[in-house]
């Protein structure tokens, strides 16, 4: 069997659209006392978190297609706080836009979003995914990430106004998928011998079985299940809790099982998949 750092690619790139007309589906119908509705984010309404999402890919454009650089951390300033304080920056200037300019600006920015990753090479090194490890990733998981990043932040929407979850496999699936490359980096301080596994299984809707094996290099992971009988650990739990982990969002950890090496088994739970002061 083959093995990969971060295991098989994962194309995204025909959701990017789907996605966003899910969001727009929700916003539409929203009144101002929804707009103004507290979400999962600490003191971020929905119309800071659909800012928020518009911010990320205005800067990705910006950044990447234009290559229009005019951020950086300041002196001493962690990368983590960086991300923040920009992100903070953004959110507040935002607030002088009406729902109705936020939409808009949504709609326009989502079309040039998807065709500039559809001209970019995807097997190709590009930039770190932070959590993913320090060393350059594959484009493709960079995709996959601005994704996951789209679609949580929508369920964090939905969430915040009461309305349907977008939990459908085809959707939810790739979330899955992306988060589970931070499996890698998560056990880098795990010693164990050449040949060891971790299995992670997530259950119901876009769900699936992953297994990370030791080697010489360091933890490799493939989407499978553990061909061991006994693995150094292994976690089971459903998508909703997987997700939610994986964000920081509140999650019921009794929908969780875990086996074999506790400490294993409490790096897979504290695994994470968004930019964290802990992902260094």
């Amino acid at each position: 069997m083959s093995f990969t750092r971060w295991g098989p690619p994962i194309d995204v790139l025909p959701l990017f659209a789907r996605e966003e007309q899910a969001l727009l589906d929700v916003l539409t119908g929203l009144d101002a006392d929804q707009w103004a509705a507290p979400t999962v984010c600490t003191g971020w309404t929905v119309h800071d978190l659909a800012a928020h999402i518009l911010g990320d890919k205005l800067g990705r454009l910006s950044r990447d297609r234009d290559d229009y650089r005019t951020t950086a951390p300041r002196e001493g300033e962690r990368f983590e706080d960086f991300i923040d304080r920009i992100n903070d920056e953004w959110v507040v200037a935002c607030r002088r836009l009406s729902p109705e300019v936020l939409f808009a600006m949504l709609v326009d920015s989502t079309s040039q979003i998807a065709e500039m990753f559809g001209r970019a090479d995807l097997d190709a090194l590009g930039e770190p995914v932070s959590w993913a490890g320090d060393e350059p990733a594959p484009v493709w998981l960079d995709v996959a990430r601005e994704y996951t990043e789209f679609w949580v932040h929508q369920q964090q929407i939905r969430e915040a106004v009461g309305a349907r979850m977008l939990d459908e496999a085809e959707f939810r699936g790739p979330v899955v998928d992306t988060f589970m490359r931070a499996l890698p980096h998560t056990l880098r301080d795990v010693d164990a011998r050449t040949g060891r596994q971790v299995a992670y299984t997530v259950t119901g809707q876009g769900g699936g079985k992953w297994t990370a094996r030791r080697t010489a290099d360091g933890w490799e992971l493939d989407r499978a299940a553990p061909t061991s009988r006994a693995p150094l650990a292994s976690v089971t739990t459903d998508a909703d809790t997987f997700w939610r982990l994986c964000t920081r969002n509140p999650a019921d950890r009794g929908r969780v099982t875990a086996e074999g090496d506790e400490n294993v088994c409490a790096a897979l739970l504290g695994m994470t998949s968004i930019i964290t002061s802990s992902n260094g």
